[in-house]
């Protein structure tokens, strides 16, 4: 996955320590001749199916991240409606050796335009799923994907 210039600098004065980093998770739905479906991309670097999820620049907006990582991911244009779910991720080590923990932002967003592809090499594959036939998701993202469907005014977060 590209490492944003930021994190590549701040990981020049800090090595491999732990990172806190703001992202996001944009759950995209449409609707196609009466489904409801979802967005999901097929990651390079292990294959699992997920919706979009990036990690928010400085002083960008977190709703304008969201739909940003859309259109790059994907090709899709959405736009971001609701904020879902606010969550910590566990802590997490990369192959280098570089450490991160994630504070996730997952927004449910609605498509716009576009049909979706993998646009800039971070995904192998990019698709609508009717959301009765949603290929494996692991139990973090089933999660994510179930706080944005929830038909809740307000966004859950954990205490």
């Amino acid at each position: 996955m590209a490492t944003p210039d930021f994190v590549l600098a701040l990981r020049a004065k800090v090595g491999h320590d732990p990172l806190w980093l703001s992202g996001v998770t944009a759950v995209v739905l449409r609707e196609q001749a009466g489904r409801r479906q979802v967005l999901l991309v097929r990651r390079a670097d292990d294959g699992r199916w997920t919706p979009v999820t990036g990690i928010i620049d400085p002083g960008e907006q977190p709703a304008t991240a969201a739909v940003r990582e859309v259109a790059e991911e994907a090709g899709v244009v959405a736009v971001a409606r609701r904020l879902a779910w606010v969550n910590t991720l566990p802590p997490m080590e990369y192959e280098n050796g570089d450490r991160s923990q994630y504070l996730d932002l997952v927004f449910t967003c609605e498509h716009v335009s576009g049909e979706p592809w993998p646009a800039d090499g971070e995904n192998t594959e990019a698709a609508y799923f009717d959301l009765d036939g949603l290929p494996p998701l692991d139990e973090g993202m089933a999660r994510r994907l179930a706080h944005a469907l929830a038909d809740q005014e307000r966004a859950a977060f954990e205490v």
